[in-house]
C-alpha cells in the first residue's frame, strides 16, 4: 500500500474508532451539564426517578420536561440531548427528564401514570426549585412522544380533595413536542391508515397484559392523544422523517418507518384544527411553521420570546 494511502486508511481508522467511544461514551461525557438534582425520587420503584436543571433567573421558570423513548421497554433519561438542553436554559427555562417503569415490569398505563406522578412531583418543588406552576410543556420521541401527548391532553388528574400534597399538584401542560409520535395505539387504525402496516408488529398484551375486549378497549382510549384531545388542550410541534407520499422502505427500515409514521400527526392536525387548537406539524416538504424549531417552539410559547419565531 502507498505511504499516503496508508496513513489516510489509518486516519480513517482513528476517526471510525472515536466515533464509535463517542456514541458508547456514558451521556454526562459529553459535555452535557449536570443536572441540579439528580435521580430525584417520586415513587418506590427503581425507575421511578428524575433529573433537574435549574436555569438561572430571579423570578420563577417554565419548565420543559423530557421524557424518552424505546418503545416502552427501554431508554433512559439520559438521552437527553446536549443541544436542546443548552438551548432551553439559555432562554431561562429549566428542564427536567423523567424515567419511567417499563412494560416488562408493568403493563402499561402504569408508565402514563409514573410521568403523571413524575410531574406532580416536580410542581410540588416549585418554591424550593424557582419553577412558574403555570408554564410547563413536555417533549419526547415515540414512546415518550405518547407520554407527553397524555399529560398534555388529559383532564386534569389532580386530587384536590388527597391527603397527599403532591397527588394535589396539577397534571396539566402549557405545550408540547413530539417527534414519530403515535397518536393512538389502537392497533385496528394503524391497520386502517398508517402505509404498508398489515400487520401488528407485537401483540397488544405485550403493552396492556391480558385484558378482556371491553377493558382493552377502555385503556386504549385513556391513553391515545386521538381519544383525549378537546378543546382546551395546549399547542403542539409535531415532527416527523418522511412525507405522506414516501413509499415504504423496504428491509430494516420498513418496521420503524410504519410506526413512526405522519398519517399519526395529519389526523391529529386535523382534529386540533376541527377544535380550534394551533398545532405545527413538521416533514420533509412540509410547509413552513412560524417556529425555526422545537426549542423556539417552547421558547416561544413559555417565556413570549416573539423572537423565538421566523419573522
Amino acid at each position: 500500500m502507498h505511504t499516503t494511502s496508508r496513513t489516510l486508511y489509518r486516519l480513517i481508522l482513528v476517526a471510525f474508532g472515536l466515533a464509535i467511544v463517542a456514541a458508547h461514551a456514558p451521556a454526562q461525557d459529553r459535555n452535557k451539564p449536570a443536572p441540579t438534582h439528580a435521580d430525584v425520587p417520586y415513587g418506590p420503584h427503581e425507575r421511578n426517578v428524575f433529573d433537574f436543571w435549574q436555569a438561572e433567573s430571579d423570578s420563577p421558570t417554565p419548565v420543559v420536561v423530557y421524557i424518552h423513548g424505546g418503545g416502552f421497554r427501554n431508554g433512559s433519561k439520559e438521552s437527553i440531548q446536549r443541544n436542546m438542553l443548552r438551548d432551553l436554559l439559555d432562554a431561562g427555562i429549566s428542564v427536567a427528564a423523567f424515567n419511567y417503569r417499563f412494560v416488562q415490569q408493568v403493563p402499561l398505563p402504569a408508565a402514563h401514570h409514573d410521568c403523571r406522578r413524575a410531574l406532580q412531583t416536580l410542581r410540588s418543588k416549585a418554591d424550593e426549585w424557582n419553577i412558574d406552576r403555570s408554564r410547563i410543556g413536555a417533549y419526547g420521541g415515540s414512546a415518550g412522544a405518547q407520554l407527553c401527548m397524555y399529560l398534555g391532553f388529559h383532564d386534569d388528574m389532580a386530587r384536590p380533595d388527597s391527603d397527599d400534597p403532591v397527588a394535589r399538584e396539577s397534571t396539566r401542560l402549557s405545550c408540547v413536542g413530539t417527534n414519530g409520535g403515535q397518536t393512538t395505539m389502537n392497533f385496528q387504525w394503524w391497520l386502517e391508515h398508517v402505509p404498508g402496516y398489515d400487520n401488528p408488529h407485537r401483540d397488544s398484551s405485550d403493552y396492556f397484559g391480558l385484558l378482556d375486549p371491553a377493558a382493552h378497549e377502555q385503556v386504549v382510549a385513556g391513553v391515545s392523544a386521538l381519544s383525549l384531545i378537546s378543546a382546551d388542550d395546549p399547542p403542539i410541534y409535531m415532527s416527523y422523517r418522511m412525507p405522506p407520499d414516501e413509499p415504504a422502505p423496504d428491509g430494516e427500515r420498513a418496521q420503524s418507518w410504519k410506526v413512526h409514521h405522519v398519517q399519526f400527526g395529519i389526523a391529529l392536525k386535523e382534529r386540533m384544527e376541527e377544535l380550534g387548537i394551533a398545532s405545527y406539524l413538521v416533514f420533509p416538504g412540509a410547509p413552513d411553521t412560524p417556529f425555526r424549531s422545537l426549542a423556539d417552539f417552547f421558547i416561544g410559547n413559555l417565556t413570549g420570546d416573539k423572537t423565538a419565531a421566523v419573522p
